[in-house]
This record gives structure tokens, sequence and C-alpha cells, in this order.
């Protein structure tokens, strides 16, 4: 794992600094990159912002048009997924390979659902398929209208740094999250994302052919557990589920060449790095 993540995100963000995007009232974020190639549309989870996705986008930039986006303040998920498609209008994207990690890959089976005419391919990582007991754990078990900021940070900030304290090796993840959770991601921002998953709509059947749809998650996922992994599997009946054997919730930024493989593979563009296959198992 690279040591200083956050330098490494930092200089990405000032060299590709995230510009406002404003949708019906709603501001986004969004890092738009790359003029030709395969569309890529990427979604974060609860504490990433546009650029949490930054080793994929440095890696394809030249080969792919890359749409990464950032939540706005609001908690409606067919709101956002309807914004989605409005920020492609914009951009002159007509379809896209959409992938979403965690809450992202709730909205973006939302997504495929809702614009499948926009919708090359679906990849759901890291994520669940329902909400029906997401209310009865914490944070989500509060009433997040209304329960402190410090309160909500605080849970985080301290859930993340016991992982740190039982996985020293993960440390520089720690202090990137520990980062966004402290104020990178403003807290209406924070609370609002929240809320969105609480609150999320059941998901609809993806009409998208089987070979168009993919499933990633982690072994050692310590917020995705096994009964949720196989949801997802049962839900969307993907063509192929890339599966880590060590990424935790974050595979895409503490294995990112591995990460970057798989995305290639899924965009139909050659293999530039180790390609996948070790520490990792792909099936079908």
């Amino acid at each position: 794992m690279t040591l200083d993540l956050i330098g490494a995100r930092d200089a990405f963000a000032a060299r590709c600094p995230e510009v406002p995007v404003t949708v019906g009232g709603r501001k986004w974020g969004m890092i738009s990159v790359g003029q030709s190639g395969p569309a890529l549309v990427l979604i974060p989870g609860t504490l990433g912002r546009a650029d949490i996705f930054w080793q994929q986008i440095d890696a394809l930039s030249d080969r792919a048009r890359i749409l990464a986006l950032t939540y706005p303040a609001t908690h409606d998920i067919h709101e956002w997924t309807d914004d989605i498609a409005r920020i492609m209008d914009r951009q002159g994207v007509d379809s896209a390979t959409v992938l979403g990690s965690s809450l992202g890959g709730y909205v973006v089976q939302a997504f495929s659902a809702r614009h499948t005419d926009r919708t090359d391919r679906l990849i759901a990582a890291n994520t669940l398929s329902t909400v029906a007991e997401v209310s009865k754990a914490p944070p989500y078990s509060a009433d997040l209208a209304r329960a402190p900021l410090a309160m909500l940070r605080g849970g985080f900030q301290q859930a993340i740094s016991a992982s740190g304290i039982a996985r020293p090796e993960t440390r520089p993840l720690v202090d990137l999250l520990l980062k966004e959770v402290g104020g990178r991601i403003p807290g209406r921002h924070l609370r609002a994302r929240l809320m969105a998953l609480k609150h999320a709509p059941p998901l609809d059947p993806c009409p998208l052919p089987k070979d168009r749809i993919a499933a990633i998650e982690a072994d050692d996922d310590p917020l995705i557990p096994p009964p949720l992994r196989e949801g997802v599997r049962e839900f969307l009946k993907p063509s192929v589920t890339y599966r880590f054997k060590t990424g935790g919730h974050f595979p895409y930024v503490v294995r990112p060449e591995l990460y970057t493989a798989l995305l290639e593979e899924r965009l139909g563009l050659p293999v530039t790095g180790p390609g996948w296959g070790k520490g990792a198992i792909r099936t079908k």
C-alpha cells in the first residue's frame, strides 16, 4: 500500500480539481477527463468524493472518457439517478459503463434500472441489494435528520481508528478516511449520504443482459458481510464477480493496479499492468 495516500490524492486533486455542476438546484461535484474511448462513470461511497478514484482515473484517462461525481447535499436516490443522466447529457456522454462502490453501488443499480438505455455495463462494487436491515444498525438507527453532527462524525472516526489499530498495515487508508470524515466531506453532505441509504427505495431488477453486469467484493470487507455479498449476487446474477482476497471496503484505493485491470477488462481495453488474477478470484 502506498504510504502517503493523502499526499497522492491531494496531488491529483491539485492538478485535476473537482468542478461544481448544478442540476435542478442540486450542487454536484465533477471530475471530467479523457476525450475518447469507452465512457466510464464513477460513483463513490459514503466516505469519498469524486477524487477517491484518483488512481483509476490517472491510469485510464488517456484511453477512456471518465466522469467521476460527488453527491449533492440531498438524499433522494431516484433524484440522483436522474441528475446523473442529465450530467451525462451535458457532457455529451450518451451511455457509459457505470461503477459505484458501497452507497454508490446501490445508486448505480438504481441508475441501471431507471436509465437502462444509458447503461453500457453495470459494475456494483462492495455494496448491497437491499436496505431492509440498514435502519437497525448505527449510525442509521439514529434520527439522522436531528442527530448532532459531532456524534455522526465521531462514530465514523471511532470505527475507522479501531480498524487501524486492529490492522496496522491499513494505517495509510485509515488516515485518508479520517481526513474525509473529519471535514473534507462537509457535514451536511455526510448526513445526507447516510439518510440516502437509510431511506433508499427498493431496487428494481436490472434489465441489462447478464454479460453486461459485474460485481466486485472482498473477502475481508468489514462492512459488507458474506450474506450481503451473496444477496447482491442473487439479485443481480452477474456474469462475473471479481473477488479480492484482501482489499477491505476500499479495494480501489489499496489494490489499485488490480482494480484498474478489472476495469480494463470490463471496458474492453488492453491490460497494461500485471492483469487480473494474483490475490484475487474471478467467478462466473
